[in-house]
């Protein structure tokens, strides 16, 4: 097998939930070894967040793949100093806490980088480190709500509704990982390490790009518009005798090719709607009048038309005929992980296709602390009675 791109990279990973195993698990599929430092007796929350397999998350395993797992007390004087022997070897360390809280355990940046001046420390929470917010805990809805998604999310005039998948979490992650990669590219030219300070909060302002600029110059406030494009038309989700599929029409030549395919080459003359500014502003009426073409034939019927003249259309799939797609299952986008309690799970596999380095699962998700002892022996050198003695008192 040919040796993954970060394959020489060790992460000691303190984060928890979502948005920090989420990154350490892209990491740990290009090769990094990934030590996961979890809370003696429960760990990480989501080993009880459903559903489960044989008794075992299947939303832990999905996101921690591939990562080993040591249990360490950090409020102990021992735990804290194990956790600093392990970071004296280490490239990168990840923590999700709220801001202040690895400084009260005497484990911030600031101490642990006099120890390895090269770590890559890199801090993923709410807030971010700095601003009057910081201190403060937040969940991927609340991130949402306050980044402005659910405020254009959603059909005009219903209640606010979140984005079916924690955008908040995982663009966060994200932005981790590449934050971490840049510094380690900065301490490949310099030898010195840095801080990477990550807020979701931040992240989701971000991703409000076509909201942003559209403020900034008309001065209006983007509110929701359905499945609909802000300043592309026709670019959104229309009824078709037997259901729905999307058409997305990004420029005046795909608008007549259209038109003529479905018999209407008058729209193209039509003043309303010769150009994309003037589809956008009579989108309304221009929707009334394609559903009404749409709704001749059945879905697969228009996507087969479509697809034959080069026109950008396609299904709105549920989750099980994502799985079942040829094209997610020619691109080996879905692989199924043995976990020696669970058995065989089925979960995404790395989007990232590298040619010479690719991006694979090495192991499934980690017991509860099931590597203690190959950590401590083979990176710090400890005698199975010191363990023994860790385990006996809690520190383990």
């Amino acid at each position: 097998m040919p040796t993954q791109s970060l394959a020489d990279l060790r992460i000691i990973d303190l984060t928890r939930v979502l948005a920090g195993p989420y990154a350490t698990m892209i990491l740990a599929d290009l090769g990094a070894e990934v030590i996961k430092v979890e809370l003696p007796g429960t760990g990480d929350e989501a080993r009880q967040f459903g559903p489960f397999q044989n008794g075992v998350s299947a939303y832990f395993m999905s996101i921690n793949r591939g990562k080993k797992s040591i249990t360490l007390n950090l409020r102990s004087d021992e735990g804290k100093e194990i956790l600093k022997d392990l970071v004296r070897d280490a490239d990168i360390l990840t923590e999700n806490y709220r801001p202040g809280a690895m400084k009260r355990l005497g484990l911030d940046y600031e101490v642990l980088k006099e120890i390895n001046p090269g770590l890559i420390y890199a801090a993923t929470s709410g807030f971010g480190q700095t601003g009057p917010l910081s201190p403060l805990g937040a969940y991927d809805m609340i991130i949402q709500a306050m980044g402005g998604l659910i405020s254009i999310t959603g059909e005009p005039g219903r209640p606010p509704v979140r984005v079916g998948t924690s955008i908040g979490d995982l663009s966060s992650a994200l932005f981790t990982v590449i934050g971490i990669l840049s510094a380690l590219h900065h301490r490949e030219r310099t030898g010195e390490g840095q801080f990477v300070d990550i807020a979701m909060l931040d992240c989701q302002a971000a991703l409000l790009e076509n909201a942003v600029a559209r403020y900034a110059v008309t001065g209006e406030i983007p509110q929701p518009l359905g499945s609909r494009h802000p300043s592309i038309t026709p670019f959104q989700i229309f009824k078709s005798k037997d259901g729905y599929l999307v058409l997305a029409i990004g420029n005046d030549a795909t608008w007549k090719k259209f038109c003529d395919h479905v018999g209407r080459p008058d729209l193209v003359t039509d003043l309303r709607f010769a150009t994309n500014p003037g589809r956008t502003d009579n989108q309304p009426e221009l929707e009334l009048i394609l559903n009404g073409i749409f709704q001749k034939k059945n879905t697969i019927d228009w996507l087969d038309s479509l697809e034959s003249v080069g026109i950008p259309s396609g299904p709105i799939q549920n989750v099980e005929q994502v799985i079942q797609h040829p094209q997610i299952q020619a691109r080996e986008m879905m692989i199924e992980v043995t976990h020696p309690v669970a058995g065989p799970t089925l979960m995404p596999a790395s989007p990232i296709k590298l040619s010479e380095t690719p991006a694979r699962v090495e192991r499934p998700s980690p017991g509860l602390g099931e590597h203690n002892e190959s950590v401590l022996r083979e990176l710090l050198g400890m005698s199975e009675e010191r363990i023994a003695a860790l385990k006996k008192s809690g520190v383990l």
